[in-house]
């Protein structure tokens, strides 16, 4: 006899954010190819796995995993899938060097950890063949079956409500939402804000010393217009926001105190935008109490003693790491071995503090609302299996966990929103789901010279694009587009963010001023080719150098629309 499933109260919602800034064809290794493959290997292929055991275990509505279009064109690359075939043999070759080190000098716990290494990397190498070196076709495939959901985001992951120009925020979207449909075979309804960054319409400036003030217009209508139906933020932006929530229908809007802010956290609403009639896209809202059980660095789960510590590595170049987190206090010289046999239990414990949380959370909810509510939690993908080796597991353990609950059903924004449509209007306020809510870590006194660079690029492309004659000059079309693909990449938001936080400064500052100068060049040639149809015959060697090395380097976007620049 069927047994019928007793009601729900609740959702949870689990959204990774897969990102890689463009590194294919910069660099490998300290800064470059290696971030992209140490990612794929650690991350996003062990999230494969993890979705496939848990579907063995009747586990469906998993999770909802973002793959930013930069990220998408890198992983579907001919170089990514060579390199990191040869990536992961040279690891395997690594542990088998570390293992016969080890054996030598008689840490027979060490050498016991390479083996395990050489056998995790070996079965990466195996699984990549089984998905026909193809990554994001792999997770089409899981989405196909139901299993997942995939989001799209900003073409390059550039930092939205800074662009100066609105023009440049759109063609960010469409550039990333072209690139979506071209490597996953569809146009996701679903978008990851870059850095969860948000900026309503209205008047406007930027904090960048630059511009006076000006009518802009909000993200939210801009991606509505491009017909996305949800996104993501932060609950500040909903409790800064004009402290009201207006009811879908009705003439008065509702007053809220600081009791129900918490209430607001558990549904998405309907985002109040102006523009031409697009619907308005729904908000959800992550949490960030639960969020910080996994996130923070000093209490989060990743901070306890058995986990494996991500800092120390044994060797330079490509080291693998044998010893344990022990005590977040401890320099790298005194952290002890790593013991695999003391996770099992350690993640069990951790998972079900998790589940107990999220259920708590729906509990409260249901009682105060009465209504079928939703948990969003929020996280880089990469902090699970790269920065924390055991979070795949835990996250298996979280969902297999969830599911067997009666009370609680996993989901995906897009099922949810089919069932629960919000009821509720909310005018977002500005921020992002950086340090302080707000710009700071993008805009700062360490970076704010990279924005005023940017806008100046900005600002001439769109001269360019408005009055060059490129629609009937094949030449001169192929030249912006070139153009384009630049200011695209220099805006992505990788770059100010790794200088405000002090990581890979010289190599951050190289790659931005790289795509400025190409940029610039570029845009040179285009204003003279306007001017003389036979110029691309006259270049002299500067600009022949800037042209071939933005063919062989800036691999990516190779459809660019200029089209994608009005508005």
């Amino acid at each position: 006899m069927k047994v019928e499933r007793q009601m729900t109260i609740g959702s949870f919602c689990l959204v990774l954010h897969g990102h890689m800034p463009y590194v294919l064809r910069h660099g490998v290794w300290p800064h470059g190819e290696d971030w992209l493959y140490e990612a794929a290997a650690e991350t996003y292929l062990p999230l494969l796995a993890v979705i496939d055991e848990c579907k063995y275990l009747h586990c469906n509505h998993q999770l909802t995993i973002g793959l930013t279009p930069i990220l998408l064109e890198q992983l579907a690359h001919k170089d990514f899938k060579s390199g990191f075939q040869k990536y992961l043999m040279d690891r395997v070759n690594r542990a088998r060097t570390d293992k016969m080190d080890f054996k030598r000098r008689g840490e027979l716990q060490l050498a016991q950890l390479a083996q395990q290494w050489d056998m995790f990397y070996d079965g990466l190498a195996k699984q990549f063949e089984r998905i026909d070196t193809d990554i994001p076709k792999a997770f089409v495939e899981q989405m196909d079956r139901g299993l997942i959901q995939i989001l799209t985001s900003s073409a390059t992951h550039a930092y939205l409500p800074l662009l100066l120009e609105d023009s440049s925020v759109r063609a960010q979207v469409r550039a990333g939402l072209n690139s979506s449909r071209r490597i996953l075979g569809f146009s996701p309804t679903g978008i990851w804000i870059p850095e969860g960054a948000y900026r309503p319409g209205g008047q406007w400036k930027s904090p960048i010393p630059w511009s006076t003030k000006e009518n802009r217009v909000g993200i939210g209508q801009i991606i509505a217009d491009e017909g996305i139906t949800h996104f993501f933020v932060e609950n500040h932006m909903i409790e800064n926001s004009q402290n009201h929530l207006q009811k879908i229908g009705w003439e008065q809007s509702q007053n809220l105190s600081n009791q129900n802010n918490d209430q607001t956290i558990c549904e998405p609403m309907a985002v109040n935008i102006q523009g031409n009639g697009s619907p308005k896209p729904a908000a959800f809202v992550r949490d960030p109490e639960i969020c910080t059980q996994v996130w923070c660095g000093l209490t989060g789960y990743p901070a306890d003693g058995v986990y494996l510590e991500f800092h120390k590595k044994h060797g330079k170049r490509r080291g693998l790491r044998y010893w344990k987190v022990t005590d977040k206090k401890l320099g790298l010289d005194e952290k002890e071995p790593y013991y695999p046999g003391n996770i099992s239990s350690k993640i069990y414990e951790h998972s079900q503090h998790f589940c107990r949380q999220v259920k708590m959370r729906l509990v409260e909810n249901y009682k105060q609302t009465g209504r079928h509510g939703i948990v969003v939690a929020c996280f880089d993908a990469e902090l699970f299996g790269h920065w924390w080796f055991e979070g795949p597991r835990f996250l298996r353990d979280v969902l297999l966990t969830l599911n067997a609950d009666p009370e609680v059903q996993l989901c995906t924004p897009q099922t949810y929103l089919d069932k629960h449509p919000p009821d509720k209007l909310v005018s977002l306020s500005e921020g992002s789901w950086g340090e302080g809510g707000d710009h700071r870590i993008w805009a700062n006194e360490k970076v704010n010279w990279m924005w005023q660079v940017e806008y100046r690029c900005e600002a001439l492309f769109g001269k360019l694009t408005y009055h060059l004659p490129w629609r009937s000059h094949h030449a001169l079309r192929e030249i912006l587009q070139k153009a384009g693909r630049e200011l695209l990449l220099l805006q992505a938001s990788d770059w100010p963010f790794v200088i405000s936080q002090g990581q890979a400064i010289d190599y951050a500052i190289k790659r931005f001023m790289a795509h400025v100068a190409r940029f610039e060049c570029l845009t040179d040639i285009a204003e003279e080719l306007a001017r003389d149809p036979k110029y691309l015959s006259k270049l002299n060697k500067v600009q022949k150098f800037e042209v071939q090395d933005a063919e062989i380097h800036d691999v990516v976007f190779q459809q660019i629309n200029l089209n994608w620049w009005n508005m």
